[in-house]
């Protein structure tokens, strides 16, 4: 039985020799092309984080300094000012074209939206605030929300209901959901669109009780099952 071990484990050897044998020659074969992939790849992590620092970095510096006077101007309600400029400092629209690819750029695309959504400008509103990307849980709600406004003044409601919806979708927070919850289920209701307008009332009623928002949801409730039949 030992022996019969010793000739298996022997056996085992030789296959792992021939094996790096195999991978030892096909190194020598192929050297120049697998250095030249490992140089690739040290030129593409290398270049990444090169530019990342001394491209990317000084831009989103650079871009946090120019978009302060307009935030200056939004805040004091100059909103023409904020979104154009005022010949010597940068505006919204700017700051979106100069540092496009920034987290400020990106910032300046919202900005520039609520502005002209507020100047009555909806195409440029839906526009930037389009352009706008997220994951803060109260302004991509309103971005998603206030384009579906800009939609509702230039009478396209079903547009404005699919950004309505997108505004609420799987967003938890009691700030600024409940508010375009109830704008989604009025214009759910309004479009006949009954089992969404109850979907929509229903969480209002279970997720935010506490919310104005909620004041009389019953009666909604029931107004949209009389309407439906139910």
């Amino acid at each position: 039985m030992a022996k019969k071990n010793s000739q298996q484990d022997a056996e085992v050897i030789i296959d792992v020799e021939q094996s790096i044998s195999k991978v030892e020659a096909y190194f020598n074969e192929n050297q120049k092309s697998i250095t030249a992939i490992i140089i690739g790849l040290f030129v593409i992590v290398g270049g990444y984080f090169a530019y990342a620092k001394f491209y990317q970095e000084p831009r989103e510096n650079e871009a946090l300094v120019e978009i302060f006077p307009a935030q200056r101007y939004f805040e004091s309600d100059s909103l023409r000012l904020a979104v154009n400029g005022d010949g010597l400092n940068l505006g919204f629209v700017d700051v979106a074209d100069q540092y496009s690819g920034t987290k400020t750029g990106n910032l300046a695309s919202y900005y520039a939206g609520i502005c002209y959504l507020n100047m009555g400008d909806y195409q440029n509103a839906i526009q930037y605030l389009d352009d706008f990307n997220s994951s803060d849980p109260i302004l991509s709600v309103i971005a998603k929300g206030s384009i579906g406004d800009a939609f509702m003044e230039i009478d396209q409601p079903k547009e404005a209901l699919d950004y309505y919806k997108a505004a609420v979708s799987g967003k938890e927070n009691s700030l600024v959901v409940p508010f375009y919850l109830k704008k989604a289920a009025v214009l759910a209701e309004n479009q006949g669109e009954w089992k969404d307008a109850l979907n929509y009332f229903g969480r209002l009623k279970s997720d935010f009780s506490e919310s104005q928002y909620a004041i009389e949801v019953d009666k909604y409730i029931a107004r949209i099952e009389t309407k439906s039949g139910k």
